[in-house]
């Protein structure tokens, strides 16, 4: 790793431009893999300077593809980068450019929903949760089919401190459909609050910084793009178990056009829906008919806690999925009808008069 004052005064040397390392690789977004180039370097430095000062910091990038936003994060000083490129036609270009930046590049040809982060930087880097963020990112133009499953599985691992989050609070910058950096940043009563919302802001303080036009993009994508920070709050908002949040809000938002109760009551077996489900909103003291948009996070916070000392005291209650229920009881009804019809070998035979 070089020195921290040559690191942070440096820039690449003259390279070829995106586009011609498209040519010169002969590269095409697949469209099936929902990929799209962004060649503006203006743009990329921008969405960089989202991430804050990275000047001698550690940065991992996700699907870097051709490397444009490869190039602003090593020309804003990153001192160690890692790529982490699930596409293996994009791994030449890259390499260009780890040989421009000597000891600074490290490319994995993987995918990132199965690297292992949390062993990938130095251990002298690590904060403790409550102090400052370490100087630690993530950064990634995300293909719009892994955004939103990806950001799930960060929002797990911070709430477990796993993942890259054994380093501290590690930021996030990501790119996601403008719709979706809608709801990770949506109110209390917006129409765009979402399952996303509550699950991003009771763990990060969620930003959404700025919106990129899809013609910006090769090829235009049909939506626009909107560029999203994520810094993890050194206290959660709920203090429950990950799973236990995402069940309960799930649930909430599967009848999002309904009062708040219709999906509490579905956290429940039938025998007991609705007297469980009536506890749960007296001891969270929930109005029943509030719409899912309208509950704040102190009342998911105080349904959360609620549900937790329910599941503790009837523990068949945090495995119980209404959705298999139900799967269950269309196999037995698809099996009773096909038991009541004639076999095809043996007909039924009419009886005589």
């Amino acid at each position: 790793m070089a020195a921290s004052g040559k690191v942070a005064s440096f820039r690449l040397p003259p390279l070829p431009t995106i586009g011609e390392i498209i040519k010169l690789y002969n590269l095409r977004a697949e469209r099936q893999l929902s990929q799209n180039f962004l060649l503006d370097l203006r743009l990329t430095d921008k969405i960089i300077r989202q991430a804050g000062n990275l000047k001698n910091a550690c940065v991992c990038e996700v699907g870097p593809g051709p490397g444009g936003l490869t190039r602003s994060i090593l020309n804003a000083g990153a001192a160690d980068l890692l790529v982490v490129e699930k596409d293996k036609r994009f791994i030449p270009g890259l390499e260009l450019l780890s040989e421009a930046a000597p000891g600074r590049v490290r490319i994995v040809h993987g995918d990132i929903l199965t690297y292992r982060m949390d062993q990938s930087f130095p251990a002298h880097t690590a904060k403790k949760w409550e102090d400052e963020p370490p100087d630690l990112h993530i950064i990634g133009n995300l293909p719009f089919s892994v955004s939103t499953p990806l950001i799930i599985t960060w929002l797990e691992q911070m709430a477990n401190r796993s993942g890259p989050f054994v380093f501290g609070r590690t930021r996030l910058t990501l790119t996601f459909q403008k719709e979706v950096a809608e709801r990770l940043t949506a109110s209390t009563g917006s129409r765009q609050r979402s399952r996303l919302s509550v699950m991003a802001q009771y763990l990060s303080t969620v930003k959404n910084c700025f919106t990129i036009p899809g013609r910006a993009f090769v090829p235009k994508p049909d939506v626009d793009v909107g560029v999203v920070h994520f810094t993890p709050l050194a206290q959660p908002q709920i203090q429950q178990p990950f799973k236990l949040v995402q069940k309960l809000v799930r649930n909430v938002f599967q009848f999002r056009g309904k009062h708040c109760h219709r999906g509490l009551e579905m956290l429940f077996p039938e025998a007991k829906r609705l007297e469980l489900a009536e506890e749960l909103l007296r001891s969270a003291d929930v109005d029943p008919t509030l719409r899912p948009v309208q509950l704040s996070m102190a009342h998911f916070r105080a349904l959360a806690d609620a549900y937790g000392r329910l599941c503790r005291e009837n523990h068949e209650l945090i495995g119980y999925d209404f959705r298999e229920e139900l799967r269950q009881k269309h196999q037995r009804q698809r099996r009773s009808s096909k038991s009541k019809e004639p076999h095809p070998h043996h007909p039924i035979k009419k009886e005589k008069c």
